[in-house]
């Protein structure tokens, strides 16, 4: 396993990082199977688990609290808020009602006195960044976090934030957390310039393309009904779906890029994790694996890295900067509604 420093924090984290999206009723794994997952991704070298309150309706920070008794002093813990917690109208968002009580709600379900690296989930257009950085200040100079990321910001407000945390002295972003796979380049477009010039680390999240990449999905044939697609409703099950017209250009690809893999010598998930290692601006690549098996297998290939031939060839089947499915950029922002870009009589 690689270690890399996290931006300009210093902080030495590995190259995979475990996401544990799968640790509760979303992927069915009970504490006894997380806990197993939680001892191989330790073996392997992995120093960073990623998290957030949303996952299985918090399931995941208790299973998580649970299982890092006597060796949270032993992780890096990452988790994220300001996703919908309940019906309320205030629970959600990044205001500073919202990310106090969110902060405090996954301090105990994760039964730890601190977080190490709390990210907002998502933007939050109705709330001034600067009132989301006072309350993340407060919760740092009180020692309930040491480190603040972002996740699925796009340059200009990475951009808006840092000049904000100059502007008003406020903690700043160190890290955000965005969609990256071999199939989904866009944020090789500007985002990832963004991070670079303000020296922010980057961990990619959905490396395997929602599972595409692993070649279980082929066009034409129904999912596996033991695939986490089968057993999903909404986003991913469309994104894998073999008879949705738009997925063709996408089948298209994985089938070109599991020749490139076969001729390398390489398994095609083994491929697509590489890639993610090769460009300069990212960190940490998040495995969201949903068996103990799929884990394994995936931390096989932790040390490959690619070639300027290999990686050429990538380029010439989905160019640099370019997503073959809008599905798969992970939020949509407001001002793509229809009531934003039209003036309406």
């Amino acid at each position: 396993m690689e270690y890399r420093v996290l931006g300009n924090t210093g902080l030495k984290i590995s190259s995979f990082v475990l996401g544990t999206g799968t640790f509760g009723f979303w992927g069915n794994n009970t504490e006894k199977e997380a806990a197993v997952m939680l001892d191989e991704a330790l073996a392997g070298g992995i120093n960073l688990i990623d998290t957030a309150d949303v996952y299985s309706s918090g399931q995941s920070e208790e299973i998580l609290g649970h299982i890092l008794k006597g060796r949270r002093q032993d992780v890096i813990l990452a988790t994220k808020g300001g996703m919908p917690m309940g019906s309320g109208l205030n629970q959600s968002g990044n205001s500073k009602y919202w990310i106090k009580r969110a902060v405090e709600g996954s301090l105990r379900r994760l039964q730890t006195d601190y977080i190490d690296l709390y990210q907002l989930h998502q933007p939050d257009l109705h709330t001034d960044i600067e009132e989301s950085l006072d309350a993340l200040t407060d919760l740092v100079r009180e020692g309930k976090i040491r480190y603040i990321g972002t996740s699925n910001f796009q340059a200009w407000q990475v951009t808006e934030a840092q000049w904000t945390s100059e502007r008003k002295n406020t903690a700043r972003f160190v890290s955000e957390q965005a969609p990256y796979s071999i199939l989904n380049r866009s944020i090789e477009f500007d985002l990832l310039a963004a991070t670079a010039k303000y020296g922010m680390g980057v961990m990619v999240w959905s490396p395997l393309s929602g599972g595409l990449l692993t070649g279980k999905y082929r066009s034409g044939e129904a999912v596996a009904p033991d695939s986490r697609a089968a057993s999903s409703l909404g986003k991913l099950s469309t994104v894998v779906d073999p008879n949705r017209e738009e997925n063709r250009i996408k089948f298209e690809a994985v089938a070109k890029l599991q020749t490139l893999a076969g001729e390398a010598g390489l398994t095609l998930p083994h491929l697509a994790m590489a890639f993610t290692q090769a460009h300069s601006s990212i960190t940490s690549a998040i495995v969201g694996a949903r068996t103990i098996e799929q884990l394994r297998e995936t931390l096989k290939g932790s040390d490959i890295r690619l070639s300027t031939d290999i990686l050429d060839a990538i380029d010439a089947i989905v160019p640099p900067g370019v997503t073959l499915d809008a599905l798969e950029k992970g939020w949509t922002p407001d001002w793509l509604q229809a009531d934003k870009r039209r003036i309406l009589g």
